[in-house]
């Protein structure tokens, strides 16, 4: 077996690998690549395989930095399967047809595909179910809940011949969670090509509750502005369930308003309500009386007009708008309106790519220039970390010691000081496994046992 890395290497976007066989090539993701510009670019270059032997994508989970390029496969000519379990499918197709939306709007971007490629490669789709096994030519697969996201999954390889395998992490889930079953965990596999966004970190126990709930307190007193860029799947979905929670509680005025102003997070809501068989046990028993996403004060903003309407409420209020990174959408309009008053508090909740609007302003920058508007932050810059998506170094290396027979590991899906940092810690921690740290288009020969 061959695997060439071409995405998220030494990056955290762009995840895409290319696995052979001897009559066999598996594509593991094909996403797109976000922040930097010289990275953005490389959505433009096909990837350097050789398609015609292609024979099937496997894809993790529905983000779009996993599976924000699928549409480009018909343009080069792929007709074969890509798998994925029902509910990536669901999230995948709204994630998509958002992209394609907003590159046709984005006069100045060159436009990569269109709704119609988007409706070519859905067809391609075939659905899977947790930990059933399934052959592609040379090889065995299983999609195994990897607790990330709605319908996210690790994937395990076997080459069916020799029982070589590999497994691709994916993205792991930062378990334990309030909305979806725990990391499930992969017990067999020679190789593990992992993720290592927070190599460098520990997330500490989850307190965002309490976090927000002393966030939302001083709003209340101050009159003021919570801003919250949010991204559409899952960390939406969070957040509601915790105002939800927060009210319940008496710990949140009920007339405090929140508005959710983004529609892909509006839909993306609804899809998730069509999947209760993977949420938590705790969230499968509130569901059978109560909506955990919907409250007293909640505005829903599904149209232009209505989010236009929300700096024109005075007092306090809470505003979740995508992007989660701020590179685009409502929230860039808001950020205009409020983070030059000291009276906001705007609320980091998750990753913030190099090259963003968030990761400059979470760095420390003191004025931003948007659409040709200088802002001088005056907003409080605050960030919650425990609500992560992702798995810290402590739950990367537990994932890692379930899998019997390692020998190999590769660390993908990081900046370069996470992916070190957590080198050194897989040296310590599982001694004698061979640890590569790939760069895009490097290609290895997998020389395991």
């Amino acid at each position: 077996m061959r695997l060439k890395f071409l995405g998220a290497a030494k990056t955290v976007t762009g995840s895409n690998f290319f696995l052979t066989g001897e009559n066999t090539g598996l594509m593991v993701d094909f996403g797109m690549f976000q922040g930097k510009p010289e990275e953005v670019g490389l959505n433009n270059v096909k990837p350097d395989i050789d398609f015609s032997k292609l024979s099937a994508v496997l894809l993790t989970h529905a983000h779009l930095d996993h599976c924000g390029r699928l549409p480009l496969l018909a343009h080069y000519g792929f007709k074969g399967p890509i798998f994925m379990t029902e509910a990536t499918k669901a999230l995948a197709e709204l994630v998509l047809h958002d992209a394609a939306k907003i590159a046709k709007e984005a006069e100045a971007r060159s436009i990569l595909y269109t709704d119609k490629d988007v409706e070519v490669i859905l067809k391609q789709v075939l659905l899977i179910d947790y930990d059933k096994q399934f052959d592609v030519g040379d090889f065995r697969v299983t999609f195994v809940d990897a607790g990330h996201i709605l319908g996210s999954a690790s994937v395990r390889v076997e080459e069916r011949a020799t029982g070589k395998s590999v497994v691709f992490s994916g993205d792991l889930g930062n378990t334990p969670e309030p909305l979806l079953s725990p990391t499930h965990f992969v017990h067999k596999a020679n190789m593990a090509v992992v993720e290592s966004t927070y190599g460098d970190e520990t997330h500490g126990p989850r307190k965002e509750e309490a976090d927000l709930a002393k966030i939302i307190k001083k709003a209340e007193t101050t009159n003021g502005t919570v801003l919250i860029p949010s991204f559409s799947i899952e960390r939406t979905q969070e957040l509601l369930y915790i105002f939800d929670q927060l009210k319940k509680e008496g710990k949140m005025d009920n007339k405090t308003p929140v508005f959710l102003d983004s529609p892909m997070a509006i839909k993306a809501t609804m899809i998730f309500k069509d999947f209760p068989v993977l949420f938590s046990n705790r969230l499968k028993d509130q569901i059978k009386t109560d909506d955990p996403f919907d409250f007293p004060g909640l505005v829903v903003c599904d149209t232009i007009e209505k989010s236009k309407q929300v700096k024109n409420y005075n007092g306090v209020k809470v505003i979740i708008a995508g992007s989660g990174m701020m590179s685009g959408g409502r929230v860039i309009h808001h950020a205009i309106n409020y983070l030059g008053d000291p009276n906001t508090q705007l609320v980091i909740v998750g990753y913030q790519a190099e090259g963003t609007l968030g990761r400059e302003i979470l760095d420390g920058k003191s004025s931003i220039n948007i659409w040709g508007n200088w802002i001088n932050i005056k907003a409080k810059i605050l960030e919650i970390k425990t609500m992560s998506a992702h798995a810290d170094q402590g739950q990367i290396i537990s994932w890692l010691k379930k899998i019997d027979g390692l020998e190999e590991i590769a660390l993908i899906h990081g900046e370069e000081l996470p992916r070190l940092v957590l080198s050194e810690k897989i040296h310590l921690d599982l001694q004698g496994v061979k640890i590569v740290l790939p760069v895009v288009n490097q290609e290895i020969n997998l020389d395991i046992q």
